[in-house]
């Protein structure tokens, strides 16, 4: 972390609502910058806090509204983290900070059994929002907003065409919609202690949180872990300690394909706006292209078919 200084106007909106004098907002320091966000941890009257401030054209991506929507449906569930101001104009948020906090490690099998049973508690609530966030929507709506503008990749159509070909699948085998996390990755779980001593974990950042299949969670975290087939199906098995069918199986790689080519446009328009995040962008277009293949191998084993575009 390294020392910032907050601009005058969050200042102004953090003393309003911890209602102190700006200057005994003390020891601001930028954590490690979001994909999405940036957030800022700061000292006052002794206690720490984190300020979320948005990002880049994160106000072409995310309703804050509907954010907002969520975490007043989760408010007092033991989901997520203490949230003490929301705007849903602005997209700032200051929430409590959780001290001796860590992520989850996507290569600690106790840790990310941990995270699998939490995300299925989560999910076995059943929650409603009003609002969803559909895949296949969200692939068309970020490339349009590249404006025109070509695919970095050769194949970017082929690749399309045959994830469009897992949709029926999909549809198929979604089941019941249910409030799903969307971005429930590693680094969105914080293991800590309470008052008694309990190791516990909050899931943080509901800013795509919306109606889904709630097993897209699973393929979520796998892409962001970028874990390899192996992994993937180890963390799929932490999900389902009683066993996955098959179909679920493969339903969960063809969202693996999906969200990688929904991610993967996701970074060609931030990478416009001047952001780029390197080997993430390019591992998440290989999910698009190898978890097709993988879920169309296995379509075909249980006699459905996704034939691959030549």
């Amino acid at each position: 972390m390294r020392n910032v200084q907050l601009k005058p106007d969050n200042l102004q909106v953090i003393a309003q609502v911890l209602r102190v004098d700006p200057g005994e907002i003390t020891g601001v320091s930028a954590l490690k910058t979001g994909m999405t966000n940036r957030s800022f941890l700061f000292t006052c009257r002794g206690r720490k806090y984190i300020m979320r401030v948005p990002g880049e054209g994160t106000g072409r991506l995310i309703s804050r509204r509907e954010e907002a929507a969520v975490y007043r449906l989760i408010e007092g569930r033991g989901l997520c983290e203490d949230v003490l101001y929301f705007d849903p104009d602005s997209g700032y948020k200051i929430s409590r900070f959780l001290e001796g906090a860590r992520t989850c490690d996507p290569l600690n099998p106790q840790e990310t059994a941990a995270c699998m049973k939490k995300l299925r508690e989560f999910h076995r609530l059943g929650l409603k929002a009003d609002h969803g966030f559909d895949i296949f929507e969200r692939i068309d709506f970020y490339e349009s907003l590249w404006e025109g503008r070509p695919s970095a990749y050769h194949d970017y159509r082929r690749t399309k065409e045959n994830v469009l070909r897992l949709k029926p699948f999909i549809e198929a085998q979604a089941g019941e919609k249910a409030l799903t996390h969307i971005d429930a990755v590693p680094d969105n779980f914080l293991f800590y202690q309470n008052e008694r001593g309990d190791e516990e974990i909050r899931l943080i950042d509901w800013e795509y949180a919306a109606m889904q299949d709630p097993h897209v969670d699973v393929a979520m975290f796998c892409i962001y872990a970028m874990y390899g087939r192996e992994r993937v199906d180890g963390l799929i098995d932490q999900y389902f300690p009683e066993g996955c069918p098959v179909r679920t199986r493969i339903k969960i790689y063809c969202y693996i394909a999906a969200c990688g080519l929904l991610w993967s446009n996701w970074c060609e328009y931030k990478g416009r706006l001047g952001v780029e995040f390197g080997e993430y962008s390019l591992r998440q277009y290989r999910y698009a292209r190898d978890y097709y293949r993988i879920a169309a191998d296995g379509l075909e084993q249980i006699g459905g078919r996704a034939p691959c575009t030549p």
